[in-house]
């Protein structure tokens, strides 16, 4: 029964890496392995970032050599992240779990809209006057959230990289890896050195993860803009329908 939990998490992982890469919302399914593997869910949060953090070399890696961004624009995004993200990984929500799922479901149901919306944006996108302050204010957030929780973290960048930055969807996949793989950095180390981290079920989903991550890229730079557009939308739709329900 062990063997095929782990050859569970792994495919999970496998799964987990694709959809993280192209959208999002990947760890809703790595999570509930892991406490099938009997961990509880503050050990699961913490093994879960060795899956994050290895998937997503391998995804920036793809991506970099593609040249689809500059070190200094993912630095300006991935700083205020991290930092949000190491206080959030410190810091205990007092909001009531299934209220704080409802809302984040809810969210996740608005930015479907937008996507369908206004495709253009969203597939070749737009000319932008950044503003530093409120680009720090949004991925502040965004990795406070991510440091804390991680699952569905990805389209939050997503919107906040469309959105607030006038990125195109592969650029803003380029970069939403990026930003994951240097705040998971910090919030991977907080959560082992407070023994909230099981390595060998972590290496394990790592496994499937890197090897899902390399599939997303190859199929994102293949497909294109449209279809990683309505993968995010289909994505954030079921998503938001778990959350809600």
């Amino acid at each position: 029964m062990a063997i095929l939990l782990y050859l569970f998490l792994f495919f999970a992982g496998v799964a987990a890496g694709f959809i993280n890469v192209l959208a999002g919302g990947g760890s809703m399914l790595t999570l509930p392995v892991l406490t099938l593997l009997g961990l509880d869910i503050s050990v699961a949060n913490g093994t879960n970032r060795v899956g994050i953090l290895l998937q997503n070399i391998i995804a920036t890696k793809n991506f970099k050599k593609h040249r689809l961004f500059t070190l200094k624009e993912g630095f300006i995004i991935a700083l205020p992240a991290t930092i949000g993200a190491i206080f959030g990984t410190f810091t205990v929500l007092n909001l009531n779990k299934e209220l704080l799922e409802k809302i984040i479901g809810t969210i996740f149901l608005v930015m479907s809209f937008f996507i369908l919306y206004k495709p253009k944006v969203w597939e070749e996108g737009k000319s932008v006057n950044r503003n530093y302050l409120v680009t720090f204010l949004v991925f502040f957030a965004i990795g406070f959230y991510g440091g804390f929780i991680q699952a569905g973290v990805g389209f939050f960048l997503i919107l906040g990289l469309v959105l607030v930055e006038g990125n195109n969807i592969i650029k803003t996949n380029a970069l939403k890896v990026f930003i994951v793989l240097n705040y998971t950095v910090f919030s991977f180390l907080i959560f082992l050195f407070n023994g909230k981290v099981d390595i060998i079920k972590g290496l394990v989903l790592a496994t499937g993860t890197m090897i899902g991550a390399n599939l997303g890229t190859k199929t994102a730079l293949k497909t294109g803009a449209k279809f990683v557009r309505i993968f995010v939308f289909l994505m954030i739709v079921i998503s938001a329908i778990k959350y809600i329900l």
